[in-house]
Parts: structure tokens; sequence; C-alpha cells
């Protein structure tokens, strides 16, 4: 009798979990999706402040600032790559030294003052709207100090998010029990729930902040991302009690990077487990690498696929045209559809054909997104070849400020298709990293899937330099001519075809011996 009377006290508790009080994590009081749907909030505002610089910075650089389309474009290639660079840093921050929970406190005080800084730099800029400046490169450019304040508070953004998006994510994922079984399907439903709501996070950035960028001012347009950066941090704090906190192996006084380096230098002298820990994170390598190839196509998204809707036919009704970068909200608005119906109708149906508790595997849900993403670069060369052919057909060559007679909806299949893309391989990399990794280092696991966006944006940065000097710099040759009408983006996109495609194939084949990590404890 008294055992049974015991073991339901034995099982409320969370194994390796604290509440704030450092007091053993009660399984009913803490954690599951009363706490997840604190962290999901944070998740919103951030994607909200981060979207509402990102989407259309472009459009900032070539106007206010005054840069050419394509230095522009490597600019924001280079911060967006460097922006997903850092968190394998703020994740190892994390994980070594200050707890995922701390990090993301100070991340987000570094990440307001970048914000608030870039609202600084927008109102001491003369130009604050920025329409008035598109598709051209404005005669007076802004003083080298004012330069300096911008590029300065946009990386101190950076800086703030390298503390801040992986390990939010990974305290998310954190209140789920992988051991046990109801928690570990909820924990798969959360990265789906989890994405979903980032992208209306994002889809309201992209409706209100750009809108206003574009027809009241930047000012206002960099200040109210700063707003909801602090509202972030607020709602953060308040669900402190409902948090469950990773408490570390007590057998384990080394620094799990040091456990892991002892591993992989004297296997022999280390236990079975660290070896095995080790291991996994070699095994993480290779498709690490081939998922570079879905990553330099999603970088076009933000620069050129706005540049081109730029020059095309933007108005809803008379008088009224839709921004640019308005476009990248459709985006979002189909990933918010398409997620409940692939988390509540497709998984099961697939739980039941497969027997996969996720329904398919993680890397088999990775290499369909990237399948996808190739059939969206060959869509968006097809659609830009048609461009060049009426703007050539009308005369419209050497008028760059000329607006195409094609309709801006001609860019619609693109977004639409690399947002199918992102449900299946981003959210998938993200449940994959996080699971395939040590427990004590998953904020560096979500990094990692961060840093392969970071990567493949520095490598399409590298390849417009690299392409863009070699086909003529800015001039009416290259490829990436500020006077789009002659420029070639077309080849571009047909190159970046020929890279997905590659991609894919090597996925397809190391995807195939991949051994899947054992879930620790079990």
């Amino acid at each position: 009798m008294a055992t049974n009377a015991e073991t339901p006290l034995l099982e409320e508790y969370v194994i390796d979990a604290v509440d704030h009080s450092e007091l053993p994590a009660g399984r009913s009081s803490t954690g599951r999706w009363s706490a997840a749907w604190f962290i999901i909030g944070v998740e919103v505002a951030e994607r909200f402040a981060y979207y509402g610089i990102a989407s259309n910075l472009i459009s900032y650089l070539t106007g206010p600032l005054g840069l050419s389309t394509a230095l522009a474009a490597s600019n924001v290639n280079a911060w967006s790559g460097i922006s997903c660079l850092l968190p394998v840093l703020g994740a190892f921050v994390a994980d070594a030294f200050l707890g995922r929970y701390r990090t993301i406190i100070i991340a987000s005080l570094v990440y307001v003052m970048g914000l608030a800084l870039l609202t600084l730099s927008a109102c001491l800029v003369p130009i604050s709207k920025p329409s008035e400046h598109i598709a051209r490169v404005v005669s007076s450019s802004p003083s080298s100090l004012l330069n300096l304040l911008f590029f300065f508070s946009l990386y101190l953004v950076a800086i703030g998010q390298s503390g801040h998006k992986p390990c939010v994510q990974a305290f998310g994922a954190d209140q789920f029990d992988e051991k046990d079984p109801r928690e570990r399907r909820e924990r798969s439903s959360f990265f789906n729930w989890w994405y979903l709501s980032m992208c209306a996070g994002v889809s309201l950035a992209i409706l209100v902040v750009v809108y206003i960028q574009e027809t009241v001012s930047w000012a206002l347009g960099f200040g109210i991302p700063c707003v909801f950066m602090v509202m972030s941090l607020v709602l953060f704090v308040l669900g402190r009690r409902k948090y469950r906190y990773v408490r570390r192996r007590q057998e384990e006084e080394l620094n799990p990077f040091t456990r892991i380096g002892k591993a992989l230098l004297t296997p022999s002298a280390c236990r079975a487990s660290d070896v095995e820990d080790a291991t996994a994170l070699v095994r993480l390598i290779p498709v690490w690498l081939t998922t570079l190839s879905y990553a330099i196509p999603y970088a076009q998204y933000m620069t050129f696929f706005t540049k081109q809707g730029v020059t095309m036919e933007r108005t809803i009704v008379p008088g009224v045209k839709i921004p640019p970068a308005s476009l990248q909200v459709l985006m979002g608005l189909l990933i918010v559809l398409f997620v409940p119906i692939y988390d509540r109708v497709m998984v099961p149906i697939s739980r039941y054909l497969t027997k996969d508790p996720c329904g398919i595997t993680m890397l088999k849900r990775i290499g369909t997104g990237m399948v996808l993403s190739s059939l969206t670069m060959v869509v968006a060369a097809m659609v830009e070849s048609k461009r060049l052919k009426t703007a050539k057909e009308y005369g419209l060559i050497d008028l760059p400020e000329t607006t195409v007679p094609m309709s801006i909806w001609w860019l619609l299949p693109q977004y639409l298709l690399l947002a199918l893309a992102e449900v299946f391989t981003m959210v998938g990399m993200q449940e994959f990293f996080y699971s395939q990794v040590p427990t004590e280092l998953r904020s560096i696991g979500l990094a990692l899937y961060l840093s392969s966006l970071g990567v493949g944006s520095l490598v399409s940065s590298l390849l417009i330099s690299v392409i863009g000097l070699a086909s003529g710099g800015d001039g009416g040759n290259s490829w990436f001519s500020s006077n789009l009408n002659r420029a070639h983006l077309d080849y571009f996109y047909w190159l970046l075809v020929v890279i997905s495609a590659l991609g894919v194939f090597a996925f397809l084949i190391i995807s195939r011996s991949y051994i899947y990590r054992r879930v620790d404890g079990v």
C-alpha cells in the first residue's frame, strides 16, 4: 500500500527540471502549454520587431541611405547572415555559463537598445518618406556619422538577437518532458504552433510597419518594433513562475562543451554516453552542410524579390499602391493556414500510415521543403524572364523609374512556394537540430539551424558581389544593375536552381544513412 501511495507523488515531478524557486518542477503546475504560450507570445513580439526592420531594409538602404541595388542587397544579406551566425555565440554563453533564462533577459535589453538607436538614426536622416526614392539612387546621402550610427545600431540588434533567438525557442521546447510519451508528442506539435505564431508576428509587422515606413516615416517605422521588443521582455518576465528550468546532471561537474570535447579527443577514457553525444554532434555536420542549398535561395525573398516588385504595377485601387515588401505577408498567411492543416490532419494520417510519432521523419520533412525551394527558384527565374521581356516590348529598358505594365501578382507563386518550403524545411530543421544534440546543448542545436541560414545569406552576399563584379559592376551589363530592366536576375535565379538541385541530391544520400540520436535516459 505504501508503494501505491508513493507512486503518484513520484510522478508529480519532472526529472532534471526545477521551477523558479530551484525546487523540483511539478508536472501539473509548471511547463507544458501554460508556460509555452508565454514564450510563444514573446517570440511573436520579437519577430514583429525583427521583421519590422528586416523586411523592408533594402528599401531604406536604396532610398534614404542612397546605396546601389547590388550594394544594398549585399549589405542586407551580410547583416542577415551575421544575425543568424551570432546565435552560435549566444547559445554557447547560455549553455556553458548563464543558462537560457538569464541570457534571454540580457539579450533582450541589448536588443531594445539597438532598436532605440536605430530609431534615433532614422530621426536624424533628413529624408523620412522612402516612397519618393524607390527604384532609384538618391543624389544626396546622409553623413558618414549617421551611416555609422545606423549600421552600429543595426548590428547591435544582431547581437541582441544572438542571445534571444536560440534560447527562447529552446526554452520553450524545454517546457515539454521528452521522457514522457504524451509530452514528447506535444513538443513536436509545439514546433509547428511556434512557427505558425512566429509567422503571424512577421505578417503583422509587414502589414503594419512596412506600410508606415512607406507612407509616414522611417523613424516611426523603426520606433514601433522597439516598443514591441519592450513588450516581449515584460511578457517573458511575467511567465517566470510557470516555467521549467533545465537542471544539469548532478554527476557532471565539467562544462558540457568540455565533456563533449574530451569524448571527441579521448573516447576511450570517457563514458559511453559522452562518446555517443559527441558522435551525434559529428553526424550533424554533413546534414548541416547540405541545408545551405536551401538557405541560399531563401535569402532572396527580402532582397531581389522585393526589388522586382518595385518595378511592377502595384495599384490595388486607383490611388492606392501595395508596398512591394508587403507580398511577404502572403508567405506568413499561407503558413498560418497550412500549419494547422499539417498538424491536425496530415500528421495524424502520416502517424497511422508510418507508425512514426511525428508522422514523417524530420529528415523527410526537411527534404520535402528543399525540393519545394528548388521549384521556387525555377518559377522565380521564369517570372523574371517574363518581366524583362515585357519591359523590352514596351521600350522601358532605359526607363527604370517607369512602371513595367505587368502586375506584381505575377510574383505570388514564388512567394507561396517558398512559404510551403518553409513549413517543411524550417520547422523540420528546428525540431531536428534541437532533438539531435545533448540536453545541455539545445540552445546550440537551434543555433546550428540558424547558422545554416546565416551562412546561406553570407554565401548569397558573396555570390552577388563576385558575379556583380564579373558581369560589369553596377553598369548596364551587370546581372545586378540598379536598372533592373537591364539586369539579369533570371540568370542568377537559374544558378540558384542548379545549387539547390545539387544540394537536394547530396541531402538524399546523407539522410538515407543517418542514425537518429536516442533520447536521454531512454
